[in-house]
């Protein structure tokens, strides 16, 4: 059935574009993906009335529904669409309105079987999944903005719909192509980077094995080649990937801009490096949202699902955010997909309530019955009404409206974490040092000891003004700018705590040792040269004494040369034995201290409590296993307490709890697994941007 364009597209003002910081939506969103295309109508019915049961407020629909939409090339069928919206509309619950272009339709690639991505082997990919086309074909870029364009002139002001979603987890599966789409609008974007291609052979580096470049139509991808491909070359296309996926993402919004002024984002994953930069595309959407799906392998999920939400808020400078997706249970895609234990969802959502979200939604309302995902869990599951999944859905739903007066508070936090995906793509290419050396191992080696201190973190560039924060720690900076460098050298004199792990300022930012050698950018804080990378052999290990206590350490030792610096620890065995292992420089008003080697936790703690006492910083002294984090307003300070141990504990706090809808005097005793939400009066200024 064709069907008008123009149903729900009554005249706009001339001055369209002034959007909503937040979807306009009373408390804390409440939801999850609906998908109501895979169900006969006369479910539909049921789906909403279950959804009011829940305290559902808001559903994402539309994701994957290009075929059903776009029947056929420019013939569209909103019927259904319209029908869903205006019952979901009736019943009180808003829609965030997806664009379905992470999935063409048949039709599109048997029309343009060009526009398939293509490996970096040189493989096409074929139908059949989800994923993007070539983010560079012209026809798809045409595709997706017309059906953007449709659903925006259809529904960009319907009152149903408060949020817009364009389409969905960029990055994932489909980053990199290689198709010739991809190749033509490379060589254009290495010559607006670089100007000239005497500027490029500069910045790749390509006297080495001689691969200088005279003319740009020589340039090609990266592609499998019969040994490693230029580091450099291979970095600039992980950036170029970025850029023209976001591309894709500002065409669609830009889309939807012309027809509706109601917010727009797009779902990132912080807990997968998809060859997004974060950072920058937070700054494309109204609103930063996130998909997170705990890690079933990690018997700690807790503390992986808190640097997730800690780096969301942090891209988004600290403003309140969704959780676009998390699951009820299991999911379906991993090794050994672990079902969530009874309270653990309920934990999970709060934890990212804690660290700023407002709005927690799921994937997905209704258990899909066929297709790949059928084994995901849902809000109602195969079990149906029956199920504990589904008695505690209704009871997060609750919970939930009693925190609406959160909505809006912020995440204050005096330590920050650097997290540079441009240097994590460079890192993880080929031909470094050690294998075992990972940025994300060290980040969370790090985020652990914090995590259990109950110090609140945010992530942070090099670039960033991080005058407020006490203490800032590098965990695995590999590639740093001399520009950045000196922006930390400057925090340093300026009276911060510095903290820098192993493997750090090695490069600048094509993928060069920096002239003067490892580290030399961070001289002026860290007092030290690094002479010489000394990675240890698989399984071997040494020790190193710091203070009067012996740590074992492994991995990595570096030959160190101090300038300034004072040793604080030193090796007892291995390649660097009686060689410094942990230096601390005294520059300007503050401190940097240098760990060259990966202690154990215990190790680690020990130097993290050295440089706290120079920080200023405190941990809480709450029992282990509790994670507390706090929300502020201008008017009230809220503690999020959540017990993830298997005893009962007491905090010391007083005011009213939002859950229980009791005031605790004193004392608050939080059962194992339960969670509190207190507000307490705001008596200080917290850190943090």
């Amino acid at each position: 059935m064709r069907t008008r364009l123009d149903m729900h597209d009554p005249a706009l003002p001339d001055t369209l574009g002034a959007t909503s910081a937040w979807p306009a939506l009373t408390g804390i969103a409440y939801g999850g993906d609906y998908t109501p295309e895979q169900w006969p109508r006369e479910v539909w019915e049921e789906d909403v009335a279950l959804m009011r049961e829940a305290g559902v407020n808001l559903v994402s629909i539309g994701i994957f529904a290009w075929a059903l939409l776009e029947v056929r090339e420019g013939e569209f069928d909103f019927g259904w669409l319209d029908d869903v919206i205006d019952l979901l509309h009736r019943n009180g619950i808003s829609v965030d309105l997806g664009t379905p272009t992470a999935s063409p339709p048949a039709w599109f690639f048997a029309q343009h079987p060009d526009s398939r991505a293509v490996t970096r082997d040189g493989v096409p990919l074929g139908f059949g999944a989800r994923g993007m086309a070539s983010h560079s074909a012209p026809a798809y870029r045409e595709a997706a903005v017309r059906i953007a364009t449709e659903l925006a002139r259809r529904y960009g002001r319907h009152p149903a719909v408060v949020l817009w979603h364009v389409h969905n987890e960029y990055g994932v599966p489909v980053g990199e192509d290689y198709s010739v789409h991809s190749v033509r609008e490379w060589r254009r974007w290495l010559q607006g980077r670089y100007g000239t291609l005497d500027a490029l052979n500069a910045a790749w580096g390509t006297a080495f094995w001689g691969q200088h470049y005279g003319e740009w139509e020589h340039i090609g991808a990266p592609a499998t080649a019969p040994s490693v491909v230029n580091p450099s070359q291979r970095l600039d296309f992980a950036r170029f990937t970025d850029h023209q996926l976001r591309a894709c993402f500002v065409a669609e919004r830009d889309a939807i801009r012309a027809h509706s002024d109601r917010p727009i984002t797009t779902n990132f994953m912080a807990n997968q490096h998809n060859g997004c930069d974060l950072w920058a595309w937070a700054r494309e959407v109204d609103i930063v949202s996130d998909d997170h799906y705990l890690w079933a392998a990690d018997e700690e999920g807790e503390i992986g699902l808190a640097i997730a939400a800690d780096l969301t808020r942090s891209v988004g400078r600290g403003a309140p955010w969704i959780l676009m997706e998390h699951s009820t249970s299991a999911v379906n895609w991993q090794p050994r997909n672990v079902a969530k234990r009874p309270g653990e969802m309920a934990r999970n959502s709060l934890s990212h309530f804690g660290r700023g979200a407002d709005g927690i939604l799921f994937f997905q309302w209704r258990a899909s019955r066929s297709g790949a995902e059928k084994f995901h869990s849902a809000m109602l599951p195969h079990a149906g009404t029956a199920s504990r999944v589904w008695r505690e859905v209704v009871d997060l739903g609750a919970k939930l409206r009693a925190l609406g007066e959160v909505r809006g508070s912020r995440v204050p936090a005096e330590v920050a974490v650097l997290w540079d995906f441009e240097s994590f793509w460079a890192q993880d290419l080929e031909w470094r040092p050690s294998e075992d050396v990972s940025h994300a191992e060290r980040i969370r080696a790090f985020y652990e000891k914090l995590w259990r201190d109950q110090i609140t973190v945010d992530f942070a560039l090099p670039s960033h003004d991080l005058s407020a924060y006490k203490l800032v720690i590098a965990p695995a900076q590999y590639m740093l700018s001399v520009a950045d460098a000196e922006n930390l050298n400057r925090y340093v004199a300026g009276g911060g705590t510095l903290v820098v792990s192993f493997f750090s300022a090695v490069v600048d930012e094509h993928d060069a040792v920096h002239a003067g050698g490892f580290a030399a950018p961070l001289e002026p804080s860290l007092g030290l040269r690094v002479e010489e990378h000394l990675p240890l052999r698989a399984g071997d290990a040494a020790e190193i004494v710091f203070g009067d206590t012996r740590y074992p350490a492994d991995t990595w030792q570096e030959d160190l040369v101090l300038t300034t610096a004072e040793a604080r620890a030193t090796y007892q065995s291995g390649p660097a034995s009686g060689r410094p292992a942990v230096t601390r420089n005294e520059h300007g008003d503050g401190v940097g201290w240098y760990l060259s080697t990966r202690p154990d936790a215990e190790g680690l703690a020990a130097v993290l409590d050295a440089a706290y006492a120079d920080a200023g910083v405190t941990p809480s002294g709450l029992p282990a296993g509790v994670e507390a984090v706090r929300r502020t307003t201008d008017e009230a300070e809220y503690l999020i307490a959540i017990n993830h141990g298997t005893e009962t504990v007491s905090l010391q706090t007083s005011g009213f709890d939002l859950l229980t809808q009791e005031e605790a005097r004193g004392t608050l005793v939080l059962s194992a697994g339960d969670v509190a939400v207190v507000r307490t009066q705001r008596t200080a200024e917290g850190g943090g941007r």
